[in-house]
């Protein structure tokens, strides 16, 4: 008779191994879908949670979000995975967007291991540690994120009849002084958490921190603008720039929580091909 261990373990093999339509991940979309439930909870009662506990709400809040995007990124390259082993490769009229994928891929758009792992290193089809890595960081980080974003709202207030340079100087604040130390803070917590010592942080520093800080300067500043002038300092992105996750503002905003979660897969997607 199989242990219980043997029986989780063939359940997971049976569950990676099935696809919706032949296409999306069946075991991703349902990590997915349950996250999205959460979030849904917790955006429905997120003004008394935030009155009561602005902190752990934030923190449980980024876990949940940071969570979301990781496992968009991990659905991304199984999507891939599977359509590039496949005899031939893919299919144009079954995998569209697998082909987008690794048409950008191979386009070189951005440098060498920088969008999604080569299909010889690609990770399993569903990495649970990689996603709790993910979900902890953004929890551990929300509390130095609150605190930093209280501090340019405090220092940078936003009046009436003063919105636009606040803002600005909000901007540069937060992309020349916390963008770049928290970027390096996501990179050396994730390879401390995935088992790497000195060398691999320095390794990961030397091929992946500049170009996705580059990124980073690419999409944010302006992003970040219409956060500060607009948005009040308790739903405003709390971990934006180069932090792993957002707060609830991006479960309200559709545009904001659309960048915020393309990122952090963006980020996803780059330590782990670094990794592979």
């Amino acid at each position: 008779m199989a242990s219980s261990g043997e029986q989780r373990r063939r359940l997971m093999r049976n569950l990676n191994s099935r696809y919706i339509y032949g296409r999306v991940p069946l075991l991703h979309a349902i990590v997915f879908i349950f996250q999205l439930a959460m979030v849904s909870i917790l955006t429905r009662k997120f003004q008394t949670y935030y009155s009561n506990k602005p902190v752990l709400t934030t923190m449980i809040t980024n876990a949940l979000l940071g969570g979301i995007a990781d496992t968009v990124a991990q659905t991304l390259t199984a999507i891939r995975q599977r359509a590039v082993r496949r005899t031939g490769g893919p299919d144009p009229r079954d995998d569209f967007i697998a082909i987008e994928i690794h048409e950008l891929d191979k386009k070189g758009i951005l440098p060498h291991h920088e969008l999604i792992p080569s299909s010889r290193h690609l990770p399993p089809p569903f990495d649970f540690e990689r996603l709790t890595r993910f979900m902890a960081y953004g929890f551990l980080m929300a509390p130095i994120q609150h605190r930093w974003f209280s501090f340019l709202s405090h220092t940078f207030p936003v009046t009436p009849k003063s919105g636009t340079v606040p803002a600005m100087k909000r901007v540069a604040f937060d992309q020349l002084i916390f963008a770049p130390i928290s970027l390096g803070a996501f990179f050396t917590f994730m390879t401390v958490a995935e088992g790497g010592g000195r060398r691999a942080v320095m390794r990961k520093f030397q091929e992946v921190y500049i170009p996705a800080l580059k990124a980073n300067y690419m999409v944010w500043p302006m992003v970040q603008i219409l956060n500060f002038r607009a948005i009040p300092l308790p739903l405003q992105i709390v971990c934006l720039s180069s932090s792993v996750v957002v707060t609830v503002t991006d479960a309200i905003k559709p545009f904001v929580s659309t960048i915020g979660i393309a990122w952090t897969a963006y980020l996803s997607l780059t330590n782990q091909s670094d990794e592979s």
